[in-house]
């Protein structure tokens, strides 16, 4: 059992039991998916007996695509055991951090987004990657985001720019610290006339920046 270390392991029971089939000694791995009784079995006297491909094609079929990339991406067997196996077992999701094989977190989730979760990824998204608000019309992030779903809900820029809008008025709301506010104005060369106005703070340690408003004004420059 020492050399079962693979990811795959943690969606089957630790300890499997011994079968005698036709005569040939086998494990037979029960799968830990809620509901599910297969028993994935692996007979001791042929050349594959550590061969862990019918595993990971039950794993596929029953858990799903996302929860068998996030146990690619685990270290062991162990860390799958405890924040994946577990995650989904509780919740019926993926929403944990983990530990790549050599770089940085990453986080999955098990199950498409809800509306509500699409909008709050993709406003997150928009404020901290400093993405435009039309970015969600673009051709290829639609093509992206819609192969194979396409009624997947993407919001309107509109939606994400007022969404975007009430988080930073709520974050200042409750801001109590020191905030400090610019202005600026300048004339295009086809004489239109705009101020901006920008509020600077610090959160965290960090600072921060958010330009508040765009105002076209009638007045030239």
């Amino acid at each position: 059992m020492k050399e079962w270390n693979s990811p795959i392991y943690a969606f089957f029971d630790p300890t499997p039991t011994i079968k005698i089939i036709n005569g040939h000694r086998a494990h037979a791995f029960k799968c830990m998916a809620k509901g599910c009784k297969v028993r994935i079995c692996r007979f001791l006297d042929k050349k594959d007996a550590r061969s862990t491909g019918n595993m990971q094609k039950h794993v596929r079929s029953c858990w799903g695509d996302d929860v068998l990339q996030a146990c690619d991406e685990a270290k062991n067997a162990e860390e799958v055991r405890t924040k994946i196996v577990t995650s989904v077992l509780h919740n019926g999701s993926i929403m944990v951090s983990f530990e790549r094989k050599g770089k940085g977190k990453v986080t999955y989730l098990h199950r498409q987004h809800t509306c509500t979760e699409t909008k709050a990824e993709l406003v997150h998204w928009v404020a901290e990657s400093l993405q435009p608000f039309d970015i969600v019309k673009d051709r290829g992030f639609q093509s992206l985001m819609k192969t194979g779903r396409p009624k997947y809900y993407i919001p309107s820029p509109r939606t994400i720019s007022c969404d975007v809008r009430l988080r930073i008025a709520k974050m200042l709301g409750e801001y109590k610290g020191k905030m400090n506010f610019t202005t600026d104005a300048w004339t295009l060369e086809n004489h239109h006339a705009f101020v901006t106005f920008t509020v600077h703070l610090k959160h965290e340690g960090v600072p921060l920046s958010f330009l508040l408003d765009i105002i076209k004004v009638a007045t030239v420059h």
